[in-house]
């Protein structure tokens, strides 16, 4: 149904076309001013515009220009008793779509107004086309399948398990992971096997923009909803119809754009910014941030409602270091995907640098690799990239940050674990002493490192190293059984059973638990 502006200031003629609009089954708005019929157009808007020539102070040709610049793709058509050549010529140049001259029949006006509304139609299809084309333009040559997300190990194979379930339903996702994981990757596979697969993939990152912007990128606006508003907008959820849209870095919304999101999830309906139209949309969500979100619904940053309507089916994306043995994997497809494009010489990757890489943390995950693997192809020489040509972090270790390597009369077991207590050292320093960044940094988990922290004397004063008395590097004096005991209780809280804490000297039973200076 098709609403269709009625704007003359004879009460006969008004009613007369509002009757035959009614029998064609579409809805009449009538206005005896065109004053009242441009408000009209402003406030509630229409799909055709009826009006008179000559109407007392605002006339046919102001409507006009008016309607053309309200809603460039509604057609407006011109009745009046006094046709010209010139006035008509004049009409089409200001843009009316036909010229009506009275008297007319019923049939001249049907089909004059079914004329109307399929170039309508037709108008609205360029708009979207157009609009698809400059949002999506970047992803239209692209297909994603698995072949883009590598991996093997017991982690990935969840995740690919629970894209291949969720794919053909409509539910919602909340996808969960680090920065530089491959969540927007696992979003498309998702819709790359959905049967919504033929339609758009319409991707929106809500942490990059302001909360107007992102209000206004997400449903849309009408012209002169703001400054700087100079044309309707569709929004993403208009573009993503019949097809998935992907809200990156969801936990950064706004409380007001959240209410908004929340009403389209259940509804299926919104406005546009400015707009009082009510725009119905088929779209699947799927969703994903970094953020800790039960905390943030916790402390009242998210709302509650909104969360579980995004969380129907979670899916936890492992960060690069909880698996290390996909790193070759990776490599390897990188190597081939980049190396055509970079240095297409380069067809594998040596041993040694293969072992830096892996033995590396990756915080910046999966993304992060990528990039210095991009890199090492630009410094690689010959058909493999060695140490060498790897970035300036992964190649050897300067004098300052190598490794201490203990002297004299020691045994192997005795050597590495002097030097692990060196590395757990250099990453709690980096932390600046935060325990769960110590692990991360170290990718063990917190439960282990409680234990190494307590076993190396680690942390449990915050002096360590410059605040204990002499010759006790550990800040707690060995004879003082129940300060140690209570450093420790500080240090771990909750973590495992209590073991002595070490200090300079080497406690009965344990021969190279202590620090050792260096």
């Amino acid at each position: 149904m098709a609403r269709i502006l009625i704007i003359d200031d004879n009460e006969t003629m008004r009613e007369g076309l509002a009757a035959t609009v009614r029998r064609m089954g579409h809805e009449p708005l009538v206005a005896a001013s065109g004053a009242d019929g441009i408000q009209q157009m402003r406030r509630r808007g229409a799909d055709f515009v009826i009006t008179d020539l000559k109407i007392e102070g605002t006339g046919g040709m102001e409507v006009l220009r008016a309607v053309q610049e309200i809603d460039p793709a509604c057609p407006a058509m011109i009745a009046t008793a006094f046709g010209t050549v010139e006035t008509a010529v004049e009409a089409m140049r200001l843009g009316a779509f036909d010229f009506l001259q009275k008297p007319f029949s019923p049939e001249v006006v049907r089909l004059k107004i079914e004329r109307a509304l399929e170039l309508r139609r037709e108008r609205l299809g360029r708009e979207r086309a157009e609009a698809d084309a400059a949002a999506l333009r970047a992803d239209a040559a692209a297909r994603y399948s698995f072949g883009e997300i590598v991996g093997e190990t017991p982690a990935m194979r969840s995740v690919f398990q629970t894209i291949q379930r969720v794919a053909p339903t409509d539910a919602s996702v909340y996808i969960h992971g680090e920065s530089g994981t491959g969540k927007e990757l696992v979003a498309r596979a998702i819709h790359e096997r959905s049967k919504r697969a033929s339609g758009p993939f319409v991707k929106v990152n809500c942490g990059a923009l302001a909360e107007t912007l992102l209000e206004s990128e997400l449903f849309g606006h009408e012209k002169g909803a703001f400054t700087g508003a100079i044309k309707r907008k569709l929004g993403r959820f208009e573009l993503a119809d019949k097809g998935t849209l992907f809200l990156d870095e969801i936990g950064d919304v706004s409380p007001a754009v959240q209410v908004k999101l929340l009403r389209v999830l259940q509804e299926r309906q919104f406005e546009r910014v400015g707009g009082e139209d009510t725009v119905t949309v088929d779209v699947r969500v799927v969703s994903a941030t970094h953020r800790d979100m039960k905390g943030d619904v916790a402390a009242g940053k998210f709302r509650e409602d909104l969360f579980y309507r995004l969380h129907v089916v979670p899916l936890e994306v492992p960060p690069l270091r909880e698996r290390r043995e996909d790193i070759p994997r990776l490599v390897a497809h990188f190597i081939a995907k980049l190396g055509p494009r970079t240095n297409p010489a380069v067809r594998g990757i040596d041993d040694a640098a293969l072992a830096r890489l892996s033995a590396y943390s990756w915080p910046g995950n999966v993304r992060e690799l990528e990039n210095a693997i991009e890199q090492s192809l630009v410094f690689a020489d010959g058909d493999r990239i060695d140490a060498r040509a790897l970035p300036a972090f992964l190649k050897v270790a300067s004098a300052d940050s190598a490794l201490a390597v203990p002297q004299g009369d020691m045994s192997l077991p005795e050597i590495l674990e002097d030097l692990e207590r060196q590395l757990i050292e250099r990453a709690y320093d980096k932390a600046g002493g935060v325990k769960t960044e110590c692990a991360r940094i170290l990718g063990v988990k917190t439960s282990a490192l409680y234990y190494k922290l307590e076993k190396y004397g680690i942390g449990v004063i915050a002096s360590r190293g410059g605040g204990a008395g002499a010759g006790e590097e550990g800040g707690v004096a060995s004879g003082d059984g129940d300060a140690r005991e209570g450093a420790a209780e500080e240090l771990l809280g909750d973590g495992p059973p209590h073991r002595p804490t070490r200090s300079g000297a080497t406690p009965e039973g344990d021969d190279h638990g202590g620090s050792r200076g260096g």
